[in-house]
């Protein structure tokens, strides 16, 4: 163990045994931050997706579709979605019904069926067929947000732009006390802020590795993780963290 890694745990130690976690400093945030990236590099040293695709465009709506969806249940669909429409351009010129059809089994089939239709739409209106290939063309097709493009861009294009903060990794960014953020799309800028850039690329696919076998929402396995010493909330917490709503400004009378 490096001297740096036995301070992070003696903090780590410190906390738990107060019962409080102390402010932490940026610098001390970034260091526990990094030794986190560090094991799940060992843990998950090349993981894979557990979508099915095979381009840009198929995991494009692929992503689309899983929002709020089980990746498993996405790939129970697409065969057929993609037997029946293969391209940008077939999927384009198809009746939303139908591709609702095709899609039933998902959560929010009817909106993602439109989405889908429409963002092909716009890929071959705006781009001649291909896939956008940058954060601001990407986001601008319906249906797709900041975690969707970030996965396309790091997947199909190699492009590391940001970090895909989904359910997994907001529940355990939020659990390791890296962010306090009210939402995932907040909860990305701080992780942005305390990670290297070299070391956002496999976060995503790694912690959603890490919440599927050890960090379970209703259920995580503390006794049996390997970030339990770096982990304020090791031992105490069950559940996803619930986005908070917006606070209403008071008029002045």
């Amino acid at each position: 163990m490096t001297a740096c890694e036995k301070d992070v745990r003696f903090r780590i130690i410190k906390v738990r045994e107060g019962g409080l976690m102390p402010r932490e400093s940026k610098a001390a945030k970034r260091e526990r931050a990094v030794e986190v990236c560090r094991r799940m590099g060992e843990l998950y040293p090349a993981p894979e997706s557990a979508l099915d695709y095979t381009n840009p465009f198929e995991l494009v709506i692929c992503v689309m579709l899983s929002a709020q969806t089980t990746d498993a249940a996405v790939n129970k669909v697409t065969p057929e979605l993609f037997r029946r429409w293969p391209d940008a351009a077939s999927l384009a010129a198809a009746d939303v019904a139908e591709v609702g059809e095709v899609i039933h089994t998902i959560g929010f089939w009817r909106a993602k069926a439109a989405h889908a239709v429409e963002a092909a739409q716009m890929i071959m209106a705006d781009h001649a067929g291909e896939i956008p290939s940058t954060m601001d063309e990407l986001t601008r097709l319906p249906g797709v947000g900041r975690k969707t493009a970030n996965i396309v861009l790091n997947k199909a294009f190699g492009v590391v732009d940001g970090i895909a903060v989904d359910t997994h990794v907001y529940r355990i960014a939020t659990r390791l006390g890296l962010t306090k953020a009210p939402t995932p799309l907040a909860a990305e800028q701080d992780l942005l802020n305390v990670l290297p850039q070299e070391l956002w690329g496999p976060v995503n696919e790694q912690w959603i590795h890490f919440g599927r076998d050890v960090c379970d929402a209703r259920s995580p396995r503390c006794d049996a993780c390997a970030l339990a010493d770096l982990c304020p909330s090791c031992g105490k917490v069950a559940g996803n963290p619930k986005p908070k709503p917006k606070r209403r400004k008071r008029s002045r009378s």
